[in-house]
């Protein structure tokens, strides 16, 4: 199968705060409510919109992660973490059950825990093992690997990756493209790895090799456009950001996806430059981002931590 890719390392669906449909009938009005109020910044009268809710619908399981998500947000883990057991508890279908352990493990992202992350999304991947589902048990771990490189646990992350690879390209059917994909994924990992462990010209024989599978075939998981092309610079502004050159990370990043996480490496390597006002610019943009995802938790806690 050619599947779509949205990130070279997974990450879970992102989850709205506000659990609207992507795709189906209108939000609720508690959903609507709840959004508006998460785009003015008003997360405490959002949650009360969540919790009243609740209070007549208990067992509504989108409910439950929208509340748990943005709890997170606002750095209310312990809390949000009992609206996601309450989710698992809920979830009847396998799709529902993996989606709930991976909002769970994310919520850990959102404390750089590591361990407790793994915990989830190998529950997670158990459930894909047992269908054959070699695509997303690769999915899955890469995720956790993504919340273990984040948090510094370079090598829970190693391990987590490799998994990740070995279980994608383990599909008999796996189409040519599927395999170029995974080991895309691979060397970009083991570029960003070798950064992170001040190896740089390791990173940037991976980050090479990257680079040679991309050029071999653009399209490379996806049924159209040049699907891992936003994350080529991804890829050389962390290497570069990682390695010490600060100029080059800050420009290359903002070629890539504006997540958090970029945002939050954009503004650092302003501020080792000594460009405080870009800085604080790109730093305040990680902070305020609401996304319920990898990226974000590690690019809120990056910005906010610099920021005070």
């Amino acid at each position: 199968m050619r599947i779509a890719t949205i990130l070279v390392v997974s990450i879970v669906s992102t989850l709205s705060l506000s659990a609207q449909p992507q795709g189906g009938p209108p939000p609720a009005e508690w959903a609507r409510q709840a959004r508006q109020l998460i785009s003015q910044d008003k997360y405490d009268d959002a949650l009360a919109v969540y919790q009243k809710e609740l209070a007549t619908s208990p067992d509504n399981m989108p409910l439950h992660n929208a509340a748990g998500s943005l709890l997170d947000v606002m750095g209310k883990g312990t809390e949000a973490r009992s609206h996601f057991a309450r989710a698992i508890e809920l979830a009847t279908s396998k799709n529902d059950k993996v989606a709930a352990f991976r909002a769970m493990a994310v919520s850990y992202a959102f404390e750089a825990d590591c361990k407790n992350a793994g915990k989830y999304d190998e529950m997670a991947i158990a459930i894909r093992a047992a269908d054959k589902d070699f695509y997303q048990q690769g999915e899955i771990a890469d995720e956790a690997g993504r919340i273990c490189i984040d948090a510094g646990d370079l090598g829970a992350a190693e391990k987590w990756y490799k998994l990740g690879h070995d279980s994608g390209i383990k599909d008999p059917q796996l189409a040519p493209d599927m395999k170029d994909l995974w080991e895309f994924r691979w060397e970009n990992v083991q570029a960003r790895l070798a950064a992170r462990r001040g190896n740089k010209a390791e990173a940037a024989k991976h980050a090479a090799a990257a680079q040679a599978l991309y050029d071999k075939d653009p399209k490379m998981g996806s049924t159209s456009g040049q699907a891992q092309a936003n994350f080529l610079p991804y890829l050389t502004g962390y290497v570069a950001f990682y390695t010490g050159d600060y100029k080059t990370a800050a420009e290359v990043l903002q070629k890539a996806n504006q997540d958090a996480f970029n945002m939050a490496l954009i503004g650092l390597a302003y501020d080792k430059l000594g460009e405080k006002d870009k800085a604080t610019e790109f730093l305040r943009k990680a902070a305020a981002s609401t996304a319920h995802s990898a990226p974000t938790a590690a690019g809120r806690l990056m910005a906010r931590k610099k920021l005070g």
